[in-house]
């Protein structure tokens, strides 16, 4: 893939770990509020689908945990446990009973088994994980067939000052813990691409709802990339 379509700065695991230790206490303040219609948006799409077994991918300190439906049964990851701390006292505080499990798991490589949630949702990940490519294949093997998998993410610029402004940022990507000059092709392959459907998100199209459904068999989706 050309470099125009990756980022430039690779982020490792321990990277993104030490970032977000450094974020964790002032995350819903910082980005709480930028990022409200994107995770406002990803839920209400979550809550429309059919399925009840969910993946939250990169839940944080589980602040889109309350806008879920309760007939939803939640499942949280995140690489930083100092993130998911202020998860689990979220979910007592507001006795969120749908909330089973959040759990200390690399994205790329999760322990679940084969087709084990409904749906999977992954917001403002895709442009923090090291290899996004893995992110998808992972979330492709534990969403069962006729699932969906969800991302909400910000997308390098195609053109004018923004992109600019975005490929300036990537020299302080292990800083920030994500990658400012992320290409939606570094995420879905094209036969993803077409067949996913995408909504910009305020504020003013700064972020991408990305809604990919889930081939109906094992076999449908081998045939794509065949």
């Amino acid at each position: 893939m050309s470099s125009t379509l990756s980022p430039r700065s690779a982020l490792d695991a321990e990277a993104v770990k030490t970032a977000y230790r450094r974020w964790a206490r002032v995350y819903d303040t910082v980005f709480g509020g930028i990022s409200g219609y994107g995770r406002k948006r990803a839920v209400a799409a979550v809550n429309a689908l059919p399925g009840e077994r969910v993946l939250e991918v990169g839940v944080g300190t589980g602040l889109a945990l309350p806008s879920y439906s309760r007939d939803k049964r939640i499942t949280g990851i995140d690489l930083s446990e100092d993130m998911l701390e202020r998860a689990r006292i979220r979910v007592l505080q507001d006795h969120l009973t749908n909330v089973d499990d959040l759990l200390e798991m690399d994205a790329e490589a999760t322990t679940f088994e084969d087709d084990s949630f409904d749906i999977a949702v992954a917001m403002f990940v895709a442009s923090v994980v090291p290899h996004p490519d893995r992110l998808l294949a992972e979330l492709k093997r534990v969403v069962k067939p006729g699932g969906h998998i969800l991302f909400v993410n910000h997308f390098l610029a195609t053109g004018g000052l923004r992109l600019s402004v975005e490929r300036g940022m990537a020299r302080a990507s292990r800083s920030l813990g994500w990658h400012p000059d992320f290409a939606i092709e570094s995420l879905l392959p094209p036969e993803d691409l077409r067949r996913a459907t995408l909504t910009p998100v305020p504020p003013a199209g700064l972020f991408t709802l990305v809604t990919l459904p889930q081939c109906e068999s094992r076999s449908d989706a081998a045939a794509l990339v065949a």
